[in-house]
């Protein structure tokens, strides 16, 4: 794994230059993704069994997963994984009912009341990937929000697995389950997507409004080219992980976080910002040692030794923390003294995981919080998936007569000045004899 002292000043230009992220193109899939999806559009079922066919290497007996099957799914799952399962279902469903928002009603004169009000959207479709691994997290980050924001139609969709008859994932099945899901559809990549957005007739599958959830590459590129047909969370890259940390850090517990997001993906990007010389040296001992035992061993060796990850000395703490908020990392570890008062410094950030004994992988199974999060310097802009994203915001406004008469003659002068005078008349004319 590269390592480099942080030389110089500290830009947007810079940052990426020294840690730049792997190079996955949405666009050079571009071409290939438009044509999935113009075929699901066209040909509904048909192209659905052959894309499925290509890259899941099994068509599904029916694509709409029978409720039956789903409920078998349960007693399949082993007895621990379902308290795990549980678990995660139970302390998320926690925190998003905590952030759940509610109605505000303001009286902005007497008379004038302005009320604002969170309304979810009608149906979304959440997708739930399968192909290095299985996500039965995947599907609680998911489905839990939708629900406690009140969203009436729920659909999961994710691909069919060779090894469970075409089925997806039993995991993922059995959480459907225990979440009380029962229309979920063995599709998967850029084709469920696609489906998710238009439907399909034979199936009857009807179209969602909206559709959340990770992908590769493919399922990246269809949500960017289905916008303006549907809404979605984001464009998810390669995951990351960003720790700052000082001397007072283990170095076993920092080499084990940047193994963990490293067997994700031969893309994934593993980075550790320290003001320690004898701290960059241990972590490299430590990676070499329990890299070479874990089970995704060469996943993590391939991500481990991209450009996209690396050990970087740092002057301080301040300077850790300047290029942690430019680089804008999906997952941030603070292994300091004081990481509290670190993070109140953080602007730029999917998630922030405090001091030695909060890993990112505690967040992504049951630390109560969510694991689908901005990637690729997203975070400058955008959140994580929370309740607020299956949510809408809207306004009603509700003047009596003597309200509007108040504000009539300043409203008169605004559509003067943007030469609409029909905004006036339409005031005025209420005040006529």
């Amino acid at each position: 794994m590269r390592s480099f002292v942080w030389d110089g000043e500290i830009t947007a230009q810079r940052v990426r230059e020294l840690i730049p992220r792997a190079e996955v193109s949405i666009d050079s899939v571009a071409p290939s993704v438009q044509k999935l999806i113009a075929e699901v559009q066209a040909e509904g079922v048909a192209a659905l069994a052959r894309h499925a066919q290509e890259f899941d290497g099994v068509v599904p007996n029916s694509f709409r997963v029978p409720i039956s099957a789903i409920k078998a799914s349960e007693a399949k799952l082993p007895d621990g994984l379902r308290e795990a399962i549980t678990e995660s279902i139970a302390r998320v469903r926690k925190v998003s009912q905590a952030t759940l928002p509610g109605a505000v009603s303001l009286e902005v004169s007497a008379g004038g009341a302005v009320e604002t009000r969170f309304v979810p959207v009608d149906s979304v479709g959440l997708y739930v990937p399968g192909g290095k691994a299985v996500y039965p997290s995947s599907t609680v980050m998911n489905v839990v929000p939708a629900q406690v924001a009140g969203v009436p139609r729920i659909t999961v969709s994710s691909p069919a697995q060779k090894d469970n008859d075409g089925l997806p994932s039993n995991a993922v099945l059995a959480t459907c389950s225990l979440l009380g899901i029962d229309e979920v559809y063995s599709i998967g990549g850029a084709s469920a997507i696609a489906a998710l957005a238009f439907g399909v007739v034979e199936i009857g599958m009807e179209p969602v409004r909206m559709v959340t959830g990770p992908g590769n590459i493919y399922v990246a590129a269809a949500k960017r080219q289905l916008r303006s047909q549907i809404a979605i969370d984001s464009e998810a890259g390669p995951t990351e992980i960003l720790i700052i940390a000082d001397e007072s850090a283990n170095p076993a517990f920092v080499a084990a976080d940047l193994i963990s997001q490293a067997e994700h993906d031969e893309n994934a990007a593993s980075v550790l910002l320290t003001n320690s010389q004898s701290l960059i040296d241990e972590v490299l001992a430590e990676l070499e040692r329990q890299g070479s035992k874990t089970a995704n061993n060469d996943r993590v060796a391939s991500a481990l030794g991209g450009n996209q990850s690396a050990l970087v000395l740092v002057e301080s703490i301040d300077q850790a923390i300047e290029i942690a908020n430019e680089y804008a990392t999906e997952h941030l570890e603070i292994q300091t003294a004081d990481p509290v008062a670190v993070s109140k410094r953080i602007t730029n950030a999917g998630a922030i995981f405090l001091g030695n004994h909060t890993p990112v992988s505690l967040g992504d199974y049951l630390a109560g919080s969510n694991h689908v999060l901005p990637t690729g310097e997203q975070a400058k802009f955008a959140s994580g998936l929370s309740v607020m994203s299956f949510l809408r915001s809207q306004q009603v406004v509700n003047y009596n007569e003597a309200a509007l008469k108040e504000v009539a003659s300043k409203l008169e002068v605004f559509a003067e000045a943007e030469g609409l005078p029909a905004h006036s008349e339409a005031v005025q004319i209420r005040f006529e004899d």
